[in-house]
């Protein structure tokens, strides 16, 4: 009876140890999600400023006003107003993706840790396996 116990005692811990290895996986899979996400994010911002930049370039260069009164286009009030609107944009969607990414983080180090454990618990329940089967052969021979 022992020993159908431990057997199944290893299958339980078996299966948990392979859904912890699938969940650790998808995990990694959304922290390589997070920090493609948060390249893109960057590469928009970058893009989204340089479209900024263009636009008072432009307007800097066809108007006679502006370069009379300013040194350069990014002197332009406007400027650096837009330039803040878009900072502070992809700086909050960037705090959700370090969230997101610090999340997934903690999940795979409860996870690793959960499987350090069904790990010990599978070395001690094969110990007790073999030490009940040589049991087991030992009995009745005296």
């Amino acid at each position: 009876m022992a020993i159908a116990n431990l057997h199944e005692s290893r299958n339980w811990y078996t299966l948990r140890k392979n859904e912890l290895s699938i969940e650790i996986t998808k995990l990694q899979s959304q922290k390589t999600l997070a920090a493609y996400s948060q390249a893109d994010n960057s590469a928009i911002k970058a893009k989204d400023e340089e479209e900024i930049r263009k636009f008072y370039q432009a307007l800097y260069d066809s108007d006679e006003e502006y370069q009379g009164k300013y040194k350069d286009y990014t002197q332009i009030p406007d400027f650096e107003a837009e330039m803040d609107k878009i900072t502070a944009k992809y700086n909050d969607e960037l705090a959700e993706l370090t969230a997101w990414e610090t999340a997934i983080d903690a999940q795979i180090t409860t996870d690793s840790a959960e499987m350090e454990e069904v790990n010990a618990y599978l070395n001690s329940i094969k110990s007790m396996l073999s030490s009940n089967i040589q049991e087991d052969f030992k009995f009745g021979q005296s």
